[in-house]
């Protein structure tokens, strides 16, 4: 059976930190910066540290990868938008909406982080990129769609960072099943990305369910239950302060983990202690300062590396 989680993980050390203002638009999550660029850059890197000391502590394997500062890449530490990794060896790059973020994409990066983990990387499969990025369509990796790797169904919300086209494409390309549905927060706007609303773990889905279109509700909780997990839904309000932005891992010794911050925790109420009666161990800091001006948790924070063992 095909594991949910990994125990290895690529993170990015921000060098550039800052509110994208070629991502506001769409992100109704992120804040303009207000203040010195300097001192939120270094809180944005004390926070990156912390986050990835709560992990380590949990058993996590975290191979961390600096991000060089020319040019600046205001996004980096949200490394998930632009590459997914599969057991197969494989490294699927994306089409990004920002072209700011599109220097994200460095696959260097993923060639040092196999090497340094002993992984098998075998392809860096560059197709979608090639293909879409240059027509204005896009899709951003695990922001956009969150994957039942061990049923192997992708789930997807409609927005102008996840197109229809390319989803249902890569879906057929890994051999999962797509499901799509529209889903927005309070104001009406769609979601960003599916990962702010919606988590899946071994046996539990976080998720917003309020904010699915009525006509598709039922059907996308049924898909969802369907595969036997237990459902821990959350508010608007709850997925606003991240609670659905949340990440399950595994340590080396195959306990389960749990990676979100001091703001998902505190937005989850009762689900935590679920979570832990499930087992899961907690590992969470404070990410006050990222969370704020670059409208991304935790689990955006995180690039799971599911390559196989060289």
């Amino acid at each position: 059976m095909i594991a949910q989680s990994t125990n290895t993980v690529l993170m990015v050390r921000p060098a550039s930190f800052g509110s994208n203002p070629t991502t506001l638009d769409s992100n109704v999550f992120q804040s303009e910066a207000v203040g010195d660029p300097e001192q939120i850059r270094a809180a944005a890197r004390r926070e990156f540290d912390a986050l990835v000391a709560a992990l380590r502590a949990a058993g996590v394997s975290v191979v961390v990868t600096d991000d060089p500062a020319i040019p600046a890449k205001p996004d980096a530490v949200y490394p998930n938008n632009w590459f997914t990794t599969h057991a197969d060896g494989h490294a699927i790059l994306y089409p990004m909406l920002s072209p700011s973020r599109r220097l994200e994409r460095r696959p260097g990066a993923l060639i040092s982080a196999a090497k340094s983990a002993a992984f098998d990387l075998r392809i860096i499969d560059t197709t979608l990129v090639r293909e879409f990025e240059g027509k204005g369509r896009y899709l951003e990796g695990t922001g956009s769609m969150v994957f039942d790797r061990a049923n192997a169904v992708a789930y997807a919300c409609r927005s102008p960072r996840t197109d229809e086209g390319i989803f249902n494409r890569l879906c057929m390309t890994i051999g999962f099943e797509p499901v799509l549905f529209d889903a927005t927060d309070a104001k009406g706007g769609a979601y960003y990305h599916t990962n702010v609303m919606l988590s899946i773990g071994a046996d539990f889905i976080v998720i917003c369910l309020e904010a699915i279109d009525s006509e598709q509700r039922d059907s996308v909780r049924s898909r969802l239950e369907s595969t036997g997990h237990e459902i821990l839904e959350i508010s608007r309000d709850q997925a606003a302060s991240f609670g659905a932005n949340v990440l399950e891992l595994s340590s080396a010794d195959g306990a389960r983990v749990l990676a979100l911050s001091d703001a998902a925790l505190g937005a989850l109420g009762p689900h935590a202690d679920t979570l832990r009666a499930k087992g899961l161990t907690l590992a969470h800091a404070p990410i006050p300062t990222i969370e704020r001006f670059g409208g991304g948790s935790a689990r955006c924070m995180i690039a799971e590396l599911f390559w196989p063992k060289a």
